[in-house]
């Protein structure tokens, strides 16, 4: 849900300005005081500062992309009116929740009134309140970060349990298990003829498209849609091992806890006819390869992936997976030292890395202030609402309401209660986790090649998952993409190696804090 208001009266001779208010969610319109709060807040602001706002901009939705609505219509409005410079707005956070609005904003030179820190930004801003302002667009987006990995790290933590962690696949569905976890289990109009499947293949008498067609014969659709599922689909059911019982997830391979729907002999004759390995026994890889799943092939796109030679030696190559690749064949040593040297160029001196943790600290200060009076509010209403649970109580004692209303209201309101302690929990963890996470951070990347090096194969997968992107290996060489916020991290770390750092403004020469 997004809400514009248009055009508050203007007070003459004052220079013009746009106000923005924003909450991330509707649970937090529902809490009653953030949005009027900030309104409020923004225009006593311009009555005491001789500034007339022409317009208000309001977003009540998601923030994780940067697509709001009314953010892109305040954006477009400074564009169409240069005589317009000035936005107010409660403070960081509510405007930008990544890098892509920071430089977005920055580009339109303006002044920026961060109303609640007591900051103006613009242009002629000194560099040091500039780095701090930057110190805090990187917090607000690692919040987000890390909340896609908590999932992604719960996922993790159920793949090693033996539960799939996500959607079902075709032949099973998801249920919720005895212990409140959901888990998969064969689905009664599809698992027979995955089944099926598999035995029709393993004879070698099918090809793929005859077995598909047999299947689709059966009865094998897509459970959401009803379409017929595609020959593709078939090959990559024919691959996978989850319908044996075992699965592999973020590179690894585990043992499920689900109900096979083949034998692992049945599966493994099915892999001797799709690849054509009839003199060749299939075994049940145990090595843990640190690199597959990565690294791409630079000169077609495909999975590098890793094999054994001689018993002990690791290699990697390209799949091949759409023809012919001449890529050679890579020992996984140089893989390691390849990355190493990447990752290292994260690396802050430890001078540099306490001037950046100092103005970290200083922002904190300002965001501790901002969940206390969060807290504060939220704890007022659950208050409220517990004398009105405790006044409707006496209503129906004294036979004023019946007990149909009390038990609907009470309901209602204890839900709202709940809701206050849950966005009570929320800030709590915030405030806690603000300066913690922030250091973490730092602290990762300073140490980034040290972990990678001394970790083992698993650690060194998810380490570069988490800094790197777009790995890619062609003719010798290793190119990859740092992830945000570490691609401004490193460009720091070269700017910090080749300029005296002593200071936040030192620091804050560097462009990039700057949002160019």
């Amino acid at each position: 849900m997004s809400v514009t208001v248009k055009n508050p009266p203007l007070n003459a001779g004052s220079a013009k300005a746009v106000t923005y208010a924003r909450v991330s969610s509707k649970e937090q319109e529902k809490e009653g005081f953030s949005i009027p709060a900030q309104l409020k807040l923004l225009n006593d602001y311009a009555a005491g500062n001789a500034l007339s706002v022409v317009r208000e901009f309001v977003d009540v939705e998601t923030a994780k992309q940067s697509g709001r609505t009314n953010f892109s219509e305040l954006i477009a409005y400074l564009r169409k009116h240069p005589n317009v410079r000035v936005v107010l707005v409660e403070k960081t956070d509510r405007l930008y929740r990544n890098l892509k609005d920071w430089v977005t904003v920055d580009e339109l030179d303006i002044e920026i009134h961060l109303v609640k820190e007591g900051l103006v930004l613009s242009r002629d801003s000194r560099s040091s309140e500039k780095f701090v302002h930057g110190i805090k667009v990187l917090m607000a987006k690692n919040y987000i970060d890390n909340l896609s990995e908590e999932a992604r790290k719960g996922q993790m933590e159920k793949a090693e349990q033996g539960i799939w962690p996500t959607k079902a696949p075709l032949g099973y569905t998801n249920v919720m298990g005895p212990d409140g976890k959901k888990i998969i289990t064969p689905d009664p109009a599809t698992s027979q003829i995955i089944s099926d499947l598999f035995e029709w293949y393993a004879t070698g008498q099918h090809s793929i498209k005859d077995v598909a067609e047999k299947a689709r014969g059966a009865g094998l659709i897509y459970r959401r849609t009803g379409a017929a599922v595609p020959t593709s689909t078939i090959h990559n059911i024919l691959r996978n091992r989850i319908y044996y019982g075992e699965y592999e997830w973020n590179g690894q391979i585990f043992r499920g806890r689900h109900e096979p729907l083949v034998t692992y002999e049945v599966w493994e004759r099915a892999q001797k006819v799709l690849y054509g390995r009839k003199d060749q026994k299939l075994r049940r890889s145990k090595w843990d390869f640190a690199f597959s799943g990565i690294v791409t092939c630079g000169h077609c796109g495909c999975a590098m992936v890793g094999e054994i030679k001689k018993g002990k030696y690791v290699y990697y190559h390209c799949t091949g997976f759409k023809g012919k690749c001449n890529e050679p064949y890579v020992r996984e040593e140089v893989f390691v030292e390849q990355f190493g040297r990447l990752l290292r160029g994260l690396s802050f001196d430890r001078s540099v890395l306490e001037v950046v943790c100092a103005a970290l600290r200083d922002s904190y200060r300002d965001e501790k202030r901002d969940h206390e009076a969060a807290i504060a509010a939220l704890q007022i209403e659950q208050e409220r609402l517990q004398k009105r649970i405790h006044a409707i109580y006496i209503d129906k004692l004294d036979g004023t309401v019946d007990q149909r209303f009390f038990e609907r209201m009470s309901r209602d309101w204890r839900n709202e209660q709940e809701l206050c302690a849950q966005q009570i929990q929320r800030h709590q963890s915030a405030d806690q986790s603000y300066l913690e996470e922030g250091a973490r951070l730092l602290e990762l990347a300073h140490q980034a090649e040290t972990l990678f090096t001394d970790r083992g194969a698993p650690d060194k997968r998810r380490l570069l998952n988490f800094l790197l992107s777009n790995s890619s290996w062609k003719e010798g060489s290793l190119t990859a993409k740092f992830r945000e916020p570490f691609d401004l991290i490193a460009e720091t770390a070269i700017f910090a190696a080749a300029n005296p750092v002593q200071n936040a403004a030192d620091l804050a020469a560097h462009p990039g804090w700057l949002g160019d």
